[in-house]
Order: structure tokens, then sequence, then C-alpha cells
């Protein structure tokens, strides 16, 4: 995930669809950009007119472990198209970036849409991570009997590693795709949010919304311009209207030396939010298959006549895809703070909240993109570890 996912704070708030169909979706009216004030800062979270933010315990013996995934990106964006394979239909729905939980309601919508379209009444899901569960539940809600086949379950997907932010455009396309691929990436990204609208408040929080500190200049870096990446599509001007605007805080009113940037974001409690997605698809009689498949020819095998495959990076070695390529990320997790509610972030580092532990992310580095090498770099993200605790030394209420 790049800095400026970590400023940028899509949403949508459109009609979700019915549970029989999903594919017709409102958009909500665009609102002029000076309708949306600034938040003010809680009367609560104020003393003495210094916003209070409990210190990050910033200690690399805290660290619980330490995660590495592939993005699956495609310079085209996510390949959601059907193709025949001999008497099957197989819908596929991968490869979408740093952006798979933010996008999934809202592609899997779309592969939905194309599998109803065979007119069958039951079908097969490749893959269990963010699209392949989504893809299954929408079935589902569409009356359609469902069975998930997958080499590995949560908590050991690749999805598992994500971060749990917002980020409907991350790594989703290269530039130069950017203008054929926005009104497709806008529809993902607006049925998706409304989706998500449905899942606040509910027990464990697995979605939730929640503030954060950019703190500029705080630390060296070449900021969210990584050189050997290409320049990626952006398209957070078409959901504007969506997410409260960041506001510039002076120093003095937070525990930050200088001024810092406040923003509002969405953030997935991955754990909790799986798990409630795999019981949900279990609760209305779903079915899964542990299997393990090596080539095209193996899906003939499957019972089912239309099968979604939802298996992200898997699918560069599954289909021979070349155009999906893998974009390293690595994390750190620390202990839980249930009292730290507030993202932070710099040119080069990143801090989200998560209930499941605190999770410290460095980026900005070169060497990440076209690298699918899944060893962790634990000496990394001791580092990301300590230039933290720098950053909470400095806080007053540290």
């Amino acid at each position: 995930m790049q800095r400026r996912q970590f400023l940028h704070h899509a949403g949508a708030a459109l009609a979700a669809a019915s549970a029989a169909s999903v594919a017709g979706c409102a958009r909500q009216a665009i609102l002029p950009k000076s309708s949306t004030p600034p938040l003010p800062i809680p009367a609560a979270r104020m003393a003495s007119g210094i916003a209070e933010l409990a210190p990050i315990k910033a200690q690399t013996d805290r660290i619980t472990g330490v995660y590495v995934c592939t993005r699956p990106f495609r310079a085209a964006g996510p390949r959601v198209e059907a193709e025949k394979l001999d008497h099957k239909t197989i819908v596929h729905n991968y490869g979408h970036g740093g952006s798979g939980w933010s996008l999934s309601w809202g592609s899997s919508a779309l592969a939905l849409r194309m599998a109803q379209a065979t007119g069958v009444r039951r079908i097969g899901v490749i893959g269990c991570g963010a699209l392949g569960l989504t893809s299954a539940l929408l079935a589902q809600r569409a009356g359609l009997s469902v069975r998930i086949y997958a080499k590995a379950l949560p908590p050991d997907v690749l999805s598992m590693r994500a971060t749990g932010l917002w980020t409907p455009d991350s790594r989703i396309c290269d530039a130069g795709h950017a203008d054929g691929f926005a009104s497709r990436w806008e529809d993902m990204a607006r049925t998706s949010h409304a989706m998500y609208q449905n899942l606040l408040g509910l027990p464990g929080r697995p979605i939730e919304w929640i503030d954060g500190y950019h703190l500029p200049g705080a630390s060296p870096g070449q900021g969210e311009k990584v050189s050997d990446e290409p320049d990626y599509g952006d398209f957070q001007d078409r959901v504007h209207d969506l997410t409260p605007r960041s506001i510039t805080l002076p120093a003095g009113s937070t525990p930050f030396p200088g001024p810092v940037r406040r923003y509002t974001t969405m953030m997935f409690n991955i754990s909790t939010y799986a798990h409630m997605l795999m019981a949900d698809f279990q609760l209305a009689g779903g079915h899964i298959v542990v299997r393990e498949f090596t080539h095209p020819r193996e899906l003939l095998e499957l019972p089912e006549h239309t099968l979604i495959n939802a298996t992200g990076y898997g699918a560069r070695a599954l289909f021979n895809d070349s155009s999906i390529i893998p974009v390293r990320g690595q994390t750190a997790r620390l202990i839980p703070q249930p009292e730290v509610n507030y993202a932070l972030s710099t040119d080069t580092l990143g801090v989200v909240p998560r209930s499941d532990g605190l999770l410290v992310q460095a980026f900005g580095a070169t060497g990440d993109f076209n690298n699918s090498d899944r060893t962790p770099d634990r000496a990394a993200s001791e580092a990301a570890v300590r230039q933290l605790a720098g950053i909470v030394a400095s806080m007053r209420n540290s």
C-alpha cells in the first residue's frame, strides 16, 4: 500500500443491490467539495485544547509476527470476464492489486452477473480469499447453490495479510489504462462501499471508521513515488463525495510536535471480517472442498458447469497468466492495543490499529515490484518499529 492510500479517503454511499440481483446499484449524486465541512475534534478527546491520543507501544519485542503478501497487479486492471473451457464457463475475478478487499463486493457482483447469464442454478467458486468469499455469498443471496474449492482457507490465504484499509485504487491498474477502466472501477468502488456501510456496528467490529494522522516530513524518503514501479491509475476524484475531507490541524492541537493532516478512513478488522464471511457462507448451506488445482483441465472434473475463478495471484500459475505482476508487501503485527484507535502515517511508514494487532508497514523502497519472494525480512520490520518509536517519543502524552 502506498503512502497516498493513507491520505485519500475514498468511500461510497449508493443503495445496495437486492438479495436476488446485485446488478442494479443507483449512483449517489456527486456533492460539491465545498459542501463537506471539516469534522471537528470530538470534545471527549480534548484536554486543554489538545487531542488525546494513546501512545503506541512501539517495541520490537511486541512484534507477534511478520507477514508478506504478493499483491496481484495487472496493468489493465482486474480480469473480470467469462470464457469457455470445453463444456464449462469460467468467470474470472482476479488481479486487484492492493484493492482486493476494498473492491471485492463490486467486482464479485459483476462476476456473478456473468455467471447468472449461463442460466445455471449451482456454481463453483475457486478460491477462498476476499474475492472468493464475496462471490460465493452474493451467489447464495441470489438463490444459487454454491460450493467453494480452495487449497487454503482463512487465515492461511494471502488476502489475510492485507493491511485492512479502504484503498480501492491501490495498484489497481497503470496510468495508461486508467481512462478505459475508470467507469468500471467506480461501479465496483461504490457497490463495495455501500455493502460495507451495512456491515458497520456488528459484533467484533468487522468494519469501522477511524481517524488517522499524517505527519509531513516526519521521516526522510522518496514519498509515494517508487522509482521501479509504474505510474498507477488514480481514481479518487471520482468518489470524492463519499468520505470526510482531510484537514490540517495546527501545531499545538495534537500531541505531535508540528502541524498534521487528519483524515478519516474505513478499516477492515480482517480476522473478524473473514471469520464472519466464512460463517455466513456455511450457515447459508455452502460447502467447502479443500483442493488444489495445478492445471485448468482439472476444473473439467468438477460437477458444476459454471465456475468463478477467484484465485488471485494463484491465477498466474493456474491459468499461465503472465499479465499478473507480483508486488511484494510486508507488515509487522504488534500486540493489540484497544486504546489506540487511530491510524498514523508518514512518507515512509504506516500504522493501522486493527483489533487483532497494530500493523506497521514501511513503504517507499524499491525492489517490491515484480518480486514474488514471500520470505519475511524481520530486520526491516524491526527497523520500521524503531522508526515508529521515535515518532511516539516526540508526542506530548507519550
